[in-house]
């Protein structure tokens, strides 16, 4: 596995927090970064092919069907975060 470097800067507290994690599991920090944007770009392509596909043929004017069709009513109280 050929490997490259790249300056990364982080805020001092998220610094300290992934250390501290990386201390627990074991590893050094650099491990547990890498291990963590693996983990990242894995779940956001899987999720990409994931919707894809779900999407099939859909076109974003297909959606307006459904708008067309939902109730005309105001958000309920837990339909929103404050």
């Amino acid at each position: 596995m050929s490997k490259s470097t790249y300056p990364l800067k982080l805020p001092n507290s998220i610094k300290a927090a992934a250390a501290q994690l990386a201390r627990e599991e074991g590893v050094s920090l650099n491990q547990f970064i890498a291990a963590a944007v693996a983990e990242k770009v894995g779940v956001l392509r899987t999720t990409a092919e994931f919707l894809r596909e779900r999407a099939g043929d859909a076109k974003p004017k297909d959606l307006l069907r459904y708008v067309r069709a939902a109730p005309k009513v105001p958000p309920m109280v837990h339909d929103h975060d404050d």
